[in-house]
């Protein structure tokens, strides 16, 4: 059941894509006029570079200095160890019809701290 899922999601991509050129070429849009063009590709090496300055000179340092140890730890340690694990406890008690049995156990300890 998932295979077809995903088979018709890829097909809907497909057929929207189809539309979509159709409606540029209904409209005489040139799509390769327009990528090919000398203004557009000063725009995109202009984006390009702004990009690789703001990295460069603000973001990586940010990230480096001073964002990614308290994020990581974040990460590793309080949303994998106790949420995602709780997460999945969770569901698997869901899975295995022990939910209501689980809850009744967890809830105090919630409430005693």
């Amino acid at each position: 059941m998932k295979n077809n899922t995903k088979k018709s999601g890829f097909i809907k991509y497909i057929i929207i894509f189809i539309i979509l050129i159709l409606i540029l070429s209904y409209f005489n849009i040139d799509i390769r006029g327009i990528i090919e063009s000398p203004s557009t590709q000063k725009n995109i090496s202009y984006v390009i570079e702004l990009w690789n300055v703001v990295w460069q000179k603000f973001l990586k340092p940010l990230w480096d200095n001073y964002l990614s140890e308290p994020l990581l730890y974040f990460w590793q340690n309080i949303f994998i160890d106790i949420l995602w694990k709780a997460f999945v406890q969770g569901f698997e008690a869901i899975k295995s019809g022990n939910f209501n049995a689980q809850v009744e156990n967890i809830l105090p300890q919630l409430f005693n701290r």
